[in-house]
């Protein structure tokens, strides 16, 4: 009989970047308070699940508190075709492919994009500190409160509207370049539409400082004084609040080149590489490829790669898809990205309800967001106690019985690789919604 690896409970780790809620206002906080005390005055901002070295995950049912702590990485690499199967491991080279994270966003990160494979092996080669790996890191983020985000151009008619409309954007990026792109046509090529986009925006994200000070004040003052006789737009408010956070900084002026999302709990979005993006507000549950590669350009006190960012953007136009995920039963739905390294399910039990989640062929992660109840291992009679913060690893081939208990609602989320690798689809449930997006419709 085939020896199969046992689950294992993990202790995670946090970052406490600036733009993190703070203490118990965090839902990272307090998760990580399950196993670790919190500091109340300091920001939470991530909750990372996974073998990053950058916030690598260890055993608690191994070794002891006064001896070094099993690395879950190390673990894995004592037996990765057992741990991981066989596919995964020869795959992704005996690693686990992708990052489970918690975000608790109290104020805006950066306007950034990931580089692909290639662009990733490259910029780790000449920067390491910066680029800390060389993979590609595509990701999804799936609304736990509501959650703002800008992701992607806007498309080609509403961009010639901020063109028109905001006298700051004109002055910077200059009429030579503006008419260029107010000749471009829905049914121009990609390519052609692509190189106009590409060189209004690095005209305006190579703005001098001084410069984008000035404008950044004129746009404030403007819109101010016109917050009086007019209700300003949606944009308009967000380019007030990210200037109150990020002073003087060309992210204030950049949003308005992009699509401004608003996610209510249960919607996700996915974001490939080159597409630029910023978290706004709000919580999410975040899968990713195992990375930590990020090219900034705005919105942050942290090194800034204009030249990169502007030179690596698809340019893509048009509003992003918006996941809903497809319904597997009553209790669970996956979220399906086009990416390989992974898929997440949300799992939803009413107090006693119990869900069997069957064995895969890849690694999963489970963590418990809200409630308390159990959870029990295949072919085990006992059960351990889950509550909010607890973290498990479950090696492939392993099937997981998960059992609601108090009050209220259990919600646990599981990561795992993409069954799509395993030649599976979900099928439509019975009775259920096969709708698996909101909007998918894109530019070119």
């Amino acid at each position: 009989m085939e020896d199969i690896p046992k689950p294992q409970r993990l202790r995670c780790s946090v970052q406490n970047y600036n733009w993190g809620r703070t203490g118990e206002e965090s839902t990272v906080a307090v998760l990580f308070s399950r196993n670790n005390p919190i500091d109340p005055e300091k920001p939470y901002a991530e909750f990372w699940i996974g073998t990053h070295p950058s916030g690598p995950s260890s055993l608690l049912s191994l070794g002891s508190s006064d001896s070094r702590p099993v690395l879950l990485k190390s673990w894995i690499l004592e037996n990765p075709s057992a741990v991981l199967g066989d596919k995964v491991s020869e795959k992704w080279h005996g690693d686990l492919p992708f990052l489970f994270k918690v975000l608790s966003v109290a104020k805006a990160l950066s306007i950034q994009a990931h580089p692909d494979k290639e662009l990733a092996k490259v910029l780790h080669e000449m920067n390491p500190s910066v680029y800390k790996d060389s993979n590609h890191k595509p990701e999804m983020a799936i609304a736990l409160t509501e959650f703002k985000a800008l992701c992607g151009f806007v498309g080609i008619e509403e961009l010639k509207d901020v063109l028109t409309s905001v006298p700051e954007i004109r002055d910077m990026i200059g009429d030579e370049h503006i008419g260029k792109y107010m000749s471009i046509k829905e049914t121009d090529p990609y390519d052609e539409t692509k190189v106009v986009l590409q060189s209004i925006y690095t005209k305006l994200m190579s703005t001098s400082e001084e410069a984008v000070s000035k404008s950044v004040s004129k746009l404030k003052h403007r819109l101010n004084i016109e917050s009086k006789v007019r209700m300003l737009t949606e944009k308009e408010e967000l380019a007030l609040q990210l200037e109150q956070q990020y002073p003087n900084d060309i992210g204030v002026i950049s949003s308005f080149f992009f699509n401004f999302v608003k996610l209510i709990p249960g919607e996700a979005l996915h974001i490939g590489a080159n597409e630029p993006h910023a978290y706004i507000s709000g919580e999410c549950v975040e899968c990713m490829a195992t990375s930590d590669n990020v090219v900034r350009a705005g919105l942050t006190p942290k090194y800034k790669d204009v030249q990169t960012l502007c030179s690596m953007l698809a340019y893509k136009q048009g509003y992003p898809e918006i996941l809903l995920g497809t319904p597997l039963n009553n209790n669970v739905s996956r979220y399906i990205p086009p990416f390989d390294e992974f898929e997440v399910d949300h799992i939803s039990l009413s107090p006693g309800e119990s869900v069997s989640c069957p064995a895969v062929l890849g690694p999963s992660i489970f963590v418990v967001v809200t409630g308390e109840g159990s959870i029990q291992m295949c072919c085990a009679t006992d059960e351990d106690k889950i509550t909010v913060g607890d973290v498990y690893f479950v090696p492939a081939k392993n099937e997981i019985k998960l059992t609601s208990g108090g009050t209220g609602e259990t919600q646990v989320y599981r990561a795992g690789v993409n069954s799509r690798l395993f030649n599976f689809v979900p099928a439509k449930s019975e009775g259920m919604d096969p709708s698996i997006h909101r909007n998918t419709s894109i530019s070119h």
